[in-house]
């Protein structure tokens, strides 16, 4: 096999076992296992907790002391370990602490997959801008095929399904996506990901030579200097307030569309029926957005880049304000699917290039690390923590919510940090800097 295919298996199989439960979550906790939200919704705070130390940890033993791709592959045996004692938990506070456990090893995944590739592509001499968004397209068909395989193929509803019959028979092939099978799915392909992840390049550390470096350059904790430089740090600020945008649609977007149940001319549309599949463009999207990325890098540069991601965001939430699900209203909903793509690649992807163009080789891992404890640690808990406490007490009324204005302040807040990025973040466009990921 070449190694571009090894890594496209890697990246598929990587969103694979993220995806095929990550939609369903809490359809299972709430719907199969009738838990309580006080009981279950702290559960959606463990890919917070888990990001905001292990990534940057896991990064420096890739740095120091272990081969990342044996690092990774072992995070990933133990992933798919603990998400198989997953599946047997009855108990939402033992479900919380499982689950926890297994976000700490599969959250540095997330960065690892990126440094591994980069290093591996660098190594053979591939153009890195070029080839890495086709490698990475595949993440996000893993994630989709994930989450359709443990999903819409169990809806007796399902427009795949030719009939109830047919439809009841695929379920019952598939398993239920409420139950547990879906675990034990991530599981299996989590461990195979595992064992096969000793197989790639090796990626050995860049150990240290001198032996009078200081304490923390020995512990690997040079990376953390980077937020001494004031780019570096305004930086890792603002993919902290995109991460929250990120967890803003993450937590509410199904939620939103389903709650048109609530109205009694669109109780029965489309909309409400088939949510997951609405939701499904957005990943659908994110194949096309990531394939224009080279072009729009050596065209805009890496700032405007991440300026188009912030922008996106405005739209996204915005579409969802005036969005319904009939008519004009309906195009809007689509379109603010559509808009995702360009949203969470432009800046997720061109914000991983960024950080691999703007620091030293020798900490790599460290620093992806630390731009996924920003974004998926600190972001992800600043979004879920102060919106959950916003919607509550400005936006809901007798237990329902007011999603048009819900979704028009996160397109103002979105739209805020566009025009500050825009302002405060100084990073000129040179060919050069884009063209150093090949070497």
């Amino acid at each position: 096999m070449g190694i571009k295919f090894r890594l496209t298996l890697m990246s598929f199989l990587q969103f694979f076992v993220w995806g095929a439960w990550l939609t369903t979550l809490g359809t299972y906790g709430f719907d199969f296992k009738k838990w309580s939200g006080e009981e279950f919704g702290i559960v959606f705070s463990t890919l917070g907790i888990a990001s905001i130390f292990m990534p940057a940890l896991m990064g420096i033993v890739a740095d120091k002391w272990i081969n990342a791709e044996k690092l990774y592959g072992t995070l990933h045996i133990l992933y798919g370990i603990t998400l198989f004692f997953l599946a047997k938990m009855d108990n939402p506070a033992s479900f919380f602490w499982v689950l926890l456990i297994g976000m700490c090893f599969y959250m540095p995944t997330l960065s690892l997959s990126n440094s591994l590739s980069y290093k591996i592509l660098k190594d053979n001499n591939y153009d890195v801008i070029k080839v890495f968004p086709p490698i990475r397209v595949w993440g996000t068909i893993g994630f989709i095929a994930a989450m359709w395989i443990t999903n819409i193929f169990s809806d007796s509803y399902s427009p795949l399904a030719f009939g109830k019959e047919v439809g009841q028979t695929v379920a019952d092939f598939f398993g239920n996506s409420l139950s547990a099978n879906q675990f034990y799915i991530a599981s299996i392909g989590a461990i195979f990901l595992g064992l096969y992840s000793f197989s790639l390049p090796e990626c050995p550390p860049q150990r240290l030579i001198d032996k009078d470096a200081s304490l923390a350059k020995k512990l690997g904790l040079d990376a953390f200097k980077l937020f001494a430089e004031k780019k570096m740090a305004l930086f890792f600020f603002f993919s902290m307030l995109l991460g929250a945008a990120l967890q803003l649609t993450n937590m509410y977007g199904d939620t939103y569309l389903k709650d048109f149940k609530n109205i009694a001319e669109y109780a029965d549309s489309a909309v409400v029926q088939y949510s997951t599949m609405i939701i499904s463009i957005s990943q659908i999207s994110e194949t096309l957005f990531i394939l224009a990325i080279p072009f729009f890098l050596r065209r805009f540069g890496i700032k405007k880049v991440i300026l188009f991601s912030m922008f996106a965001w405005v739209l996204r939430f915005g579409f969802f304000s005036f969005g319904s699900p009939e008519n004009f209203g309906l195009i809007l909903i689509i379109l603010s699917n559509i808009i995702y793509g360009m949203a969470f690649d432009f800046f997720n992807i061109s914000g991983s290039l960024f950080v691999e163009t703007t620091t030293d080789s020798k900490i790599r891992s460290s620093a992806q690390g630390l731009f996924m404890m920003m974004t998926n640690g600190f972001g992800a808990i600043l979004g879920s923590s102060i919106s959950g406490f916003v919607i509550q007490k400005y936006f809901t009324e007798n237990g329902i919510k007011d999603w048009h204005t819900i979704w028009l302040s996160f397109a103002i807040y979105a739209l805020i940090i566009a025009i500050a990025f825009a302002v405060l973040f100084k990073h000129k466009h040179k060919p050069e800097d884009v063209a150093s990921v090949t070497h």
